[in-house]
């Protein structure tokens, strides 16, 4: 006798692919909410440059797991897991329908794959030395405090390398012991939604950045939260700084700012491909596709 498992729908695709909108056109026909698997669409005052849903999309839909945070106060991917795992766990014990939605690969499997996540923060002075070491050295300091790390790390992968140092030095335990997988009890189906002129589409939504108010967006978070606040190195905002100060025209910033954008969009679609596998939408309908995938799904 198997026991029931809760559905739980996702919908994954790189920047700028037009997720927001297609989802919420998902969310009315099957008449459920949405939570925002977005790394920065979880902070406060973080609108134009998040490309976060409109206040009248968040009125047509219900979206969780937006503006749960201050800016100046950074949630990791294990603090994120939690309070997601939460929200999530509350959908379902209402008899609804779970609905996942965003861009970050990691986070998103965080939640659905059970990842745990060391709750260590970067140690500045501690990478610093172990950058100053090399990577050979630190190759071989790992193969001592944690040879099972270095049968699933690359030799030659130094970001990796340092971060599975950083954790054993500062947990007193070996990445190898606390990375488990835990997969919660859900069955789940992975949409992905890619674009053939993703390219074109991000020049796009970067101008209208720029124009509609990234830059005003950017001067708040400054006067609020000082002008070396950590998360304006996200792309776009870092670029608006520049501008701020002067260092840059809005027209370079826009063009550095898609250049980054295309190059992360890339990344995106390399982890999604190799890290999730979901069934890619038909891109001449999306919406038709979509509904007749998640109502196979849902039996």
């Amino acid at each position: 006798m198997s026991l029931y498992r809760p559905h739980v729908i996702i919908l994954i695709g790189p920047t700028a692919s037009g997720k927001t909108e297609l989802a919420i056109e998902i969310a009315q026909y099957f008449k459920t909410r949405i939570h925002n698997i977005d790394s920065r669409q979880i902070y406060k005052y973080m609108d134009i440059g998040t490309a976060k849903p409109s206040k009248k999309q968040q009125q047509q839909i219900k979206h969780f797991l937006i503006d749960i945070e201050e800016p100046n106060q950074p949630i990791n991917v294990k603090q994120f897991q939690e309070i997601a795992q939460k929200s999530i766990i509350r959908e379902i014990k209402q008899d609804n329908l779970p609905f996942l939605v965003g861009g970050s690969g990691l986070y998103m499997n965080s939640i659905t794959k059970g990842f745990f996540v060391p709750d260590v923060p970067p140690q500045k002075n501690l990478r610093k030395q172990l950058e100053e070491l090399g990577q050979k050295k630190c190759w071989d300091l790992l193969k001592n405090c944690d040879p099972l790390s270095t049968k699933k790390i690359n030799c030659a992968d130094h970001i990796r390398t340092v971060r599975a140092l950083e954790v054993f030095y500062v947990a007193g335990k070996p990445l190898s012991s606390l990375k488990v997988q835990k997969p919660p009890e859900w069955k789940i189906l992975e949409l992905g939604l890619d674009r053939d002129n993703l390219k074109e589409r991000i020049l796009k939504r970067t101008k209208h950045m720029f124009l509609s108010g990234i830059i005003e967006e950017t001067s708040h978070l400054i006067s609020e939260y000082g002008f070396d606040l950590p998360i304006l190195e996200t792309i776009g905002y870092r670029e608006a700084r520049d501008v701020l100060n002067d260092r840059s025209t809005i027209d370079k910033a826009i063009e550095l700012t898609t250049t980054k954008t295309i190059q992360f969009a890339k990344r995106q679609k390399t982890w999604f491909r190799n890290k999730n596998n979901p069934l890619w939408l038909n891109n001449k309908n999306l919406l038709k596709d979509a509904i007749i995938k998640i109502e196979s799904f849902l039996g």
